[in-house]
């Protein structure tokens, strides 16, 4: 794994002194370079000639990272983005509490790679952050168990904001407050996404001190904080908390909810923090910077397996996973290939979702072949026995336009299905442009469940979107407020999908305005570029300019694509775009060489052979 490492450039190419080497990295801002949907673009990743790992290499681009050497530091000016998809209250979530052990990088989850650019309808974005306590809570509890839950029966049914008189009233009637049972119900609350109510229960605990806080408890509490009031609320709150419970699993929460959140700023400084309180440095929080640097910064990722090799910390099958995405969307399948095959020689086999996504850049690669033989090895046997993975196949079928295995698959979970299960049929016939078929999965569902999710009806609108049915799509969401369903970003984003598809730009623009108004939530970055891009393409620069402006209020000013779009605007309107390069400086934006060649044609005082004369 640490050849992958030494195959990149040499340290003193890169402006590092030998002796400097034997320090930690600290990095000092260095160029955002994103696509045009708002996840990062992938830096150069080249593929070496020998076939061993040692000539694969992750081109870093150090020259433009200005190193610093300094001990235990990272540090950056990057800015902070919302990526990863809503989970649904079916699926499957552990509680958050001590979050020990190195085999914790399912802390997040593995949508956040492969691209998926989908946001939560949460301010902050989910995290499947695992416990020991509650996992064992979980498997000594069937559901059955859990649907009889007196206790969460009430919560669910209590008003928002009500959950301290009804634990109030369960006490005053005698009833028995248990950890265990405790336990059960923050982990279903966490699965339907009331934080609101999670958080009003510990709260109470807390203050009944009816049961004795432990790190796990307090932990909690901190990923809590995060999802409904912040980052910053939530580093607050870790300074009241007892210091003898203020470990490193606590800002493990606090780093893993940043990286959700992609903060990046925000991310080193906590990472910062735990080297400085020397905590001992882990493969998790590696991942967790990893999986950050994936996304945004990929020149970033050698230099953390270098900050890895230099304190002997052993790469985990999720490491490994994170690199196979990065090679994977850099279209390097070659490289892919000898990271699947170093992962093997270390003895990991890849699991369902690191095969799930390596058919999908086979896929995206036009390796059908391989696709499908990924997918039949992810299948194995007999799909009955397996059928947890039908979730992972019928979208990759779909997006492969196989009519027929989708439907297969599909037979085999439709007289039961689950919602993850209608939710993958439902994007598989889209994808394949079946939408009476899609449809009718949505109809199973309604059946089936008496309230749907505001991710149910998206995935829908999706559809509807992708093929331009703007009428049908109207009338889904009205259905969905109908039903007394909330509408948040994810949904946002589709509908603002729906308009752009059917070309009423300017309406997309409005719904948007007003949900915000409404609602005092942040859109997704890539539903704000959708519409950017748009008025770009007219050369509508008034409009580029607004919708600039909204993103900078929102937190999404320091990005290399959302100035590339600008400046699209002006090249456009044919128009110069006066004190340009100042507004990236002062945002600690720096052009790569794409963008330096638009800045180039929007340079009102550019000398040109003509010019020249002419002076």
């Amino acid at each position: 794994m640490w050849a992958l490492r030494r195959a990149s450039i040499p340290l003193r190419s890169r402006g590092l002194k030998a002796e400097t080497a034997r320090a930690c990295l600290k990095l000092t801002p260095s160029a955002c370079v994103e696509d045009e949907g708002g996840v990062s673009e992938c830096c150069p990743i080249i593929y070496g000639r020998s076939p061993s790992l040692n000539t694969v290499q992750y081109h870093s681009g150090y020259d433009s990272l200005k190193f610093i050497v300094s001990r235990r530091e990272l540090s950056s000016q990057a800015d902070a983005r919302n990526t990863k998809e809503e989970e649904d209250g079916e699926d499957g979530f552990s509680e958050l509490g001590a979050t020990t052990g190195e085999n914790n990088d399912e802390l997040i989850s593995k949508s956040d790679l492969s691209g998926d650019d989908e946001d939560t309808e949460e301010p902050q974005n989910e995290l499947e952050l695992s416990d020991t306590d509650t996992e064992s809570t979980e498997k000594k509890s069937p559901k059955g168990r859990r649907a009889q839950s007196e206790m969460l029966k009430e919560i669910l049914e209590a008003p928002v904001g009500n959950v301290r008189s009804t634990m109030d009233k369960w006490v005053e009637q005698g009833k028995e407050v248990e950890r265990k049972e405790i336990s059960l119900v923050m982990l279903m609350l966490r699965k339907r996404k009331l934080y609101g109510k999670a958080l009003q229960l510990s709260e109470w605990l807390e203050e009944k001190k009816i049961l004795e806080f432990t790190e796990r408890e307090y932990t909690s509490r901190v990923d809590l904080f995060a999802k409904l009031h912040g980052l910053h609320k939530a580093e607050n709150y870790i300074e009241s908390i007892p210091e003898s419970f203020r470990g490193e699993v606590v800002y493990r929460t606090l780093l893993a909810n940043c990286v959700s959140q992609t903060n990046v700023k925000k991310a080193e400084h906590v990472f910062n923090k735990m080297r400085d309180l020397e905590f001992p440095l882990s493969a998790f929080a590696c991942n967790q910077l990893l999986l950050l640097y994936q996304r945004i910064d990929k020149k970033k990722i050698a230099d953390v397996l270098l900050l890895m090799e230099r304190e002997n910390i052993k790469p985990s099958p999720f490491t490994y996973q994170i690199l196979i995405d990065a090679k994977g969307q850099a279209n390097d399948i070659a490289g892919m290939d000898q990271i699947v095959e170093t992962m093997k020689a270390e003895g990991i086999e890849p699991d369902i979702q690191t095969k799930a996504v390596l058919a999908k850049h086979y896929a995206s690669a036009g390796l059908k072949e391989k696709a499908e033989d990924v997918l039949r090895e992810m299948e194995g046997e007999d799909l009955k026995e397996n059928r947890w993975v039908c979730r992972f196949l019928l979208p990759l079928y779909g997006g492969l336009g196989k009519t027929d295995e989708v439907g297969r698959i599909w037979e085999v979970c439709k007289s039961n299905p689950r919602s993850d299960e209608c939710l993958a049929a439902i994007e598989a016939w889209g994808r394949l442009k079946k939408v009476e078929e899609a449809e009718k999965v949505f109809e199973i569902m309604l059946n089936k469940w008496k309230k749907l999710s505001s991710r149910d009806y998206t995935m829908l609108l999706k559809v509807y979107a992708n093929n331009k049915m703007l009428m049908k799509g109207k009338d889904l969401i009205r259905q969905m407020a109908d039903s007394g369903t909330r509408i948040g970003p994810l949904t946002w984003d589709s509908i603002v999908k729906l308009y752009v598809q059917a070309g009423e730009v300017e309406k997309a623009d409005s719904v948007l305005q007003k949900a915000v108004q409404q609602n005092h939530m942040k859109p997704m970055f890539c539903t704000y570029m959708l519409i950017l891009n748009k008025y770009a393409q007219r050369g509508d620069i008034h409009n580029s300019e607004k919708i600039f402006y909204r993103m900078r209020q929102s937190g999404y000013g320091s990005r290399l694509s959302l100035y590339q779009a600008l400046v699209q605007a002006y090249i456009n309107a044919k128009q110069p775009a006066y004190g340009m390069r100042e507004r990236l400086k002062a945002d600690d934006v720096f052009p790569n060489k794409s963008m330096a060649g638009l800045l180039a044609q929007v340079d009102a005082f550019r000398k040109t052979a003509v010019s020249d004369l002419l002076d």
